[in-house]
């Protein structure tokens, strides 16, 4: 199931827009690390990687421990733009549900979303979580309350549950599920799902439209088109990347490696919203944060990344995250 590296800024917006609320935050230390700046918020076309957003995330789960519900309960179905006004027109809640599941680069999700029925019981099920594991529990909190707030939206009512179960052990926040999840709480379980009666797949839902469904169906089929396609051209970049990270090729040979021009490569990455700047860095980064996590010297970690001088390795670590390296690790 193909996932994407690229989302949009409507998360990155509701962050800022609940902590700036709250007047925990400003947005520039929110934002630091993640090259994402002010003024990118006044464009809602503009993609971002999900490293991006994820740094952002980090950023401001430092500050709200319980961010990925607080997140989640604004997730509404309309926050999914194309996708969620397809749903919206779906006849009933199985076939809005099995549609949603079948797009995931326009999800957005972190996870391999499925269903199961067992017994009269259906599970919403989050499994295959592929981002980083220290952000495990928040984007487990984030992907069930927004299922469970979307389910809430496509019927317009509250759709009642069974049960609700996540692998992570029990928050000292647990107070602060109830807003998201009115049904038995299980920690330390073996799935991250939510459980309902089946006969609620069956549900008709109030804004069924056949004739809008049929046509703003094709409409994601040719948005989930392109996506996969940039997503393609980022994917094999980042591949080709990864693999020479301690002296990575220039865009020029990168794109002979490609078997493209660099005209052609630039175009394409541009078009995914991000560029060979951006995916070396995230590369990078992500290795840095590996071997910080190691009881390795500073200055050979940077000599093993490529780095002549440790100077430099500082200096670019403060660019991607906002903290030293040392800091970093603390």
């Amino acid at each position: 199931m193909l996932h994407s590296h690229l989302t949009t800024l409507h998360t990155i917006s509701l962050i800022l827009q609940l902590l700036d609320k709250e007047g925990e935050d400003s947005a520039e230390d929110l934002l630091a690390g993640s090259g994402i700046r002010l003024d990118d918020l006044q464009h809602p076309d503009i993609r971002i990687t999900t490293a991006q957003e994820m740094r952002v995330c980090a950023n401001a789960r430092a500050r709200r421990q319980e961010l990925g519900l607080l997140l989640g309960q604004r997730m509404h179905v309309s926050s999914y733009g194309l996708l969620g006004y397809t749903l919206l027109s779906s006849a009933t809640l199985g076939d809005a549900l099995e549609l949603a599941l079948s797009y995931p680069a326009l999800l957005g999700t972190y996870f391999e979303l499925s269903l199961h029925h067992e017994g009269d019981s259906v599970w919403l099920q989050a499994d295959g979580y592929r981002d980083l594991h220290e952000l495990e529990t928040f984007n487990t909190e984030f992907c069930l309350a927004s299922l469970k707030l979307v389910c809430d939206d496509l019927l317009g009512r509250p759709l009642p549950l069974r049960d609700v179960q996540f692998k992570h052990p029990e928050p000292d926040y647990r107070a602060s599920y109830a807003a998201s999840f009115d049904a038995p709480l299980r920690f330390d379980a073996g799935r991250n799902a939510l459980c309902f009666d089946a006969a609620w797949l069956a549900q008709r839902l109030p804004l069924a439209d056949p004739v809008t469904h049929r046509d703003m169906r094709e409409r994601c089929r040719q948005q989930n088109s392109e996506f996969v396609h940039h997503q393609g051209w980022v994917t094999r970049c980042r591949q080709t990347l990864a693999s020479q990270l301690p002296a990575p090729p220039g865009l020029d040979s990168l794109a002979r490696q490609l078997k493209c021009s660099p005209r052609t490569l630039r175009r394409h990455l541009q078009d995914a919203g991000t560029s060979y700047q951006t995916l070396l860095d995230e590369l990078r980064f992500e290795q840095a944060r590996q071997l910080l996590g190691q009881a390795l010297p500073i200055n050979h970690i940077a000599e093993v990344m490529g780095y002549s001088e440790t100077a430099s390795f500082r200096h670019a670590f403060q660019r991607w995250s906002g903290l030293s390296p040392s800091r970093f690790r603390a």
